[in-house]
């Protein structure tokens, strides 16, 4: 009776034993970079390198918001940036009545 009860709880674990370990899932591969490769890059998001510029301008031009009638020159932070504006040289958008921020000039 021993030898049967003692093969009964055998059969028991290794059913169940094995049961269990069949819905264990593996652990994930650890990936490891070649000696002496550069570190892969990281999954944190990077700052947005800033405004978008209108395409065209350029040295020689200014940027002219055509709600405000101000001018912005090249490299300054607002050129190419204001929502409305076109790109024109600094003569032209005098001429047309614009002007420089706080009454400066470009050239």
């Amino acid at each position: 009776m021993k030898a049967r009860f003692a093969s009964l709880l055998l059969v028991a674990a290794g059913f169940f034993g094995g049961a269990a370990l069949a819905q264990t899932p593996p652990p994930p591969p650890v990936q490891t970079a070649p000696m002496g490769s550069p570190p892969a890059a990281s999954p944190v998001a990077t700052p947005a390198a800033g405004p978008m510029v209108a395409p065209g301008g350029g040295p020689g031009l200014v940027w002219v918001n055509s709600k405000s009638h101000v001018y912005h020159c090249y490299g300054s932070k607002h050129y190419g940036t204001t929502k409305h504006g076109s790109y024109m040289s600094e003569a032209d958008a005098k001429a047309q009545g614009n002007h420089g921020v706080h009454g400066k000039t470009c050239s």
